[in-house]
């Protein structure tokens, strides 16, 4: 006799939607993810891959093809724009303590790798959510595109991103993600000779991290209104940045105009009620957007995909809606606090106040000096936590 495959849908081809659907397909569902895009174009430039996302990666045999991009290979500092030591990051003491190192990679390897454990006829690009029905118990959900076409599933995965339509549609009164109150710029430029770690500035902070490939990853943020533009980004960095130490300058020089991905900050600063609604459920930026400050976005969207397969391990698809509640529970208060760990690290970094930039920095040079691993402790519980042992 024939058992006939749960089926889900998943909404958004994103490192976590991607990895969701895979995870699932290994627990012997049948899955579609939809894609608004007509091809795979991987955004961000590169991607800090945490010794938690590495070992959600782990779980569906993707983690060890990134781990020879580990990028901090000796020690990472903390500077002023004139170039002085605020704090030291051993690399040994990182992985000592996580038992991983950080590892940076182009999203373009990341997107390859977990593109080639995805079934061949999962992928439909080109097709955009338009509408969402949560079904319950008793009926499956359904997914409207902007064709017209509706699809129904046993399970749909809201994978969609900051801005996603399947949360409005479950959470139609949540005030979704606000605007952090910076903005980011991004590239991946030829070899520079770089010391890996961030500069902080006033309401400024730049950094830059070397690839596997030669290559150098550089970011920066500003304080500034969301929504201004200009029409040469790099210019205005380099007169931001004017006055940063070397090699500064030479990164921002390195990339030309239309490599620096520029974006506006936003995050859930209000948790939703629940991580899901009848048959759907959220990850991701879709569930809880942060700040870029503690690099865990994607790394949580990682572990929400594996924590999300462990939930429905066994499950059958009639049960799906019992089944969604306890995924809620184990994601949302956790990813609630690692929203506010990111804030809070990212309105230190940000400060511009002269008085407030002199204290911080001097509190960064004492605590650098007695306690050099003082920066990662409050991180145990973000980077050391474990994906569900046999979750696929």
């Amino acid at each position: 006799m024939s058992v006939t495959k749960p089926e889900a849908i998943v909404v958004g081809a994103g490192p976590g939607g991607l990895t969701a659907a895979i995870a699932l397909h290994r627990r012997g569902w049948s899955v579609l993810v939809l894609e608004r895009a007509a091809t795979l174009e991987p955004i961000g430039a590169a991607i800090a891959v945490a010794p938690n996302g590495l070992r959600a990666l782990d779980a569906v045999d993707a983690g060890r093809q990134l781990r020879d991009s580990a990028a901090i290979r000796g020690a990472a500092t903390l500077r002023r724009p004139d170039g002085r030591v605020l704090a030291p990051t051993s690399a040994g003491a990182f992985v000592e303590r996580f038992g991983e190192p950080m590892v940076v990679a182009p999203r373009a390897e990341l997107m390859r790798v977990l593109l080639a454990g995805l079934p061949g006829d999962a992928l439909r690009t080109g097709t955009t959510a338009a509408g969402v029905r949560p079904g319950g118990a008793d009926r499956r959900a359904s997914v409207t595109t902007t064709t017209g076409e509706t699809l129904t599933a046993d399970l749909v995965v809201g994978a969609d991103g900051i801005r996603s339509p399947i949360r409005g549609a479950l959470f139609p009164e949540h005030p979704g993600p606000r605007y952090a109150g910076f903005t980011t710029w991004r590239a991946i430029v030829p070899h520079v000779e770089v010391v890996p770690g961030e500069t902080w500035g006033r309401g400024l902070v730049f950094g830059s991290m070397p690839l596997a490939d030669g290559r150098v990853y550089w970011y920066a943020t500003a304080n500034r209104p969301a929504g201004v533009v200009h029409g040469d980004e790099r210019a205005e960095l380099l007169r931001l940045y004017r006055d940063f130490h070397a090699p500064t300058r030479q990164l921002i020089e390195a990339a030309t105009p239309e490599q620096i991905l520029h974006l506006d900050v936003h995050e859930m600063a209000e948790p939703l009620p629940a991580h899901h609604r009848g048959r759907v459920v959220l990850i991701g930026d879709a569930a809880h957007a942060m700040t870029p400050n503690l690099g865990q976005g994607g790394n949580q969207a990682l572990e929400d995909a594996i924590e999300l397969a462990d939930v429905l391990t066994g499950v059958p698809a009639g049960k799906v809606a019992d089944a969604l509640p306890a995924y809620t529970k184990r994601r949302l208060a956790h990813t609630s606090e690692v929203v506010r760990k990111s804030r809070r690290l990212g309105a230190m970094a940000q400060w511009e106040g002269r008085g407030a930039v002199a204290i911080r920095d001097g509190l960064l040079r004492v605590a650098g000096r007695l306690a050099p691993d003082a920066a990662l402790r409050p991180l145990d519980s973000i980077l050391g936590r474990r994906s569900p042992d046999g979750a696929v």
